[in-house]
């Protein structure tokens, strides 16, 4: 197994699992300009993937194939893979003594998993009975970090959320998928004059159930009971076991739109006092992991085009609601490949790191 250029014995193992994903690609982007806090690393995917040389901190590292053995002498693994390899594989790396942060929706809600952003409950990383730590949905963590500091300050009672999602959510195949239909309708004027006519030149709809270019879709991720999708109850289900709030009121509706990568959110949370436009926004503008841009005047705000590639998450249109002085409506974007995946799996990671070199 190779290690990078400065990598010293003393340091944890770090295996990447998934290394040649979309994610994985992300996170080796991230271990190249974070802390050094790792001695070997081995990138780990599919045995079709294995023998692969990928550049971790300058030096290329040989991707070995998915196999017990891998985790042998592993510290932490850090899991970027589809559910079912996860729920197969996180348990044999687990039991071959690594510390597992999974990226996958495996184990989010099982009780004996930790659900974990760092800025708001990194406590709950020492509770791992089964050596698993699971990182949330990338729409949950486009918002939880400035939810969760607003939580701290007023206490969070409901929460109202339509989100904005981008085609990369949907993988390799929803950034594909777009990127062909705006070729199709590029320089199409009079386009989505008529039903149907976008739905006719689009070509194939890939991951998405009707088209993305020039279109929104009312809908992200796998039917469930009662008409909601998989996304909108990850939110819910999410929020609440982060913030520990299992009485937690969630409404959200997930919308698919034509942006390539970064998800945003329109919020509408309900507080158990009283607040302040003014205190809410310097608390924003505090907060780890929050970027505050917010003067309506001169039209600045966070858009997904001033955002994507970049780690916070970042806020505007904090309003004070016309109707109710205990609620606040705001609007959010975050990478979802980077904070609301890669980089959230390393900061779990890096917790981890750090206690098990004290």
């Amino acid at each position: 197994m190779s290690a990078y250029p400065g990598a010293r014995a003393d340091r944890p193992t770090l295996a990447v699992v998934g290394a040649t994903g979309a994610v994985g690609s992300v996170m080796l982007q991230i271990l190249s300009t974070r802390q050094d806090v790792y001695g070997e690393i081995r990138l780990v995917a599919s045995p079709r993937s294995a023998g692969r040389k990928l550049s971790v901190r300058g030096e290329e590292v040989e991707v070995v194939a998915l196999a017990p053995e891998v985790f042998d002498g592993v510290d932490v693994a850090m899991f970027d893979v589809p559910d079912a390899v996860s729920a197969e594989w996180a348990p044999v790396a687990a039991e071959r003594g690594a510390v597992v942060v999974d990226n996958s929706g495996a184990f989010r809600m099982d009780d004996d998993v930790p659900l974990v952003v760092p800025e708001v409950n990194p406590e709950q990383v020492r509770h791992r009975p089964r050596g698993i730590i699971a990182n949330p949905n990338c729409t949950t963590l486009s918002m939880i970090v400035a939810i969760g500091v607003l939580h701290e300050m007023y206490g969070l009672s409901e929460l109202v959320v339509a989100s904005y999602q981008a085609a990369s959510g949907a993988g390799q195949e929803g950034v594909d998928t777009l990127y062909d239909q705006l070729e199709r309708v590029a320089g199409k004027r009079g386009l989505g004059e008529r039903p149907g006519d976008i739905r006719g030149v689009v070509g194939g709809l890939g991951p998405f159930p009707a088209p993305l270019a020039l279109n929104v879709v009312p809908w992200a991720g796998s039917l469930k009971e009662d008409g909601w999708s998989s996304e909108e109850l990850k939110v819910r289900n999410e929020s609440r076991k982060i913030l520990g709030l299992p009485d937690l009121r969630v409404s959200a509706t997930c919308v698919r739109v034509p942006v390539v990568t970064t998800h945003s959110l329109a919020v509408h949370a309900v507080f158990d006092r009283d607040v302040d436009q003014r205190e809410a926004q310097a608390v924003l503008a505090g907060a780890p992991g929050v970027v505050l841009v917010d003067h309506p005047e001169a039209y600045e705000f966070p858009t997904p085009a001033d955002v994507v590639g970049t780690d916070p998450t970042w806020v505007g249109r904090v309003r004070r609601s016309l109707d109710d002085p205990r609620a606040l409506d705001l609007f959010l974007c975050g990478d979802n490949l980077r904070k609301g995946a890669a980089l959230n799996t390393a900061q779990i990671a890096e917790l981890v790191a750090a206690e098990l070199t004290r």
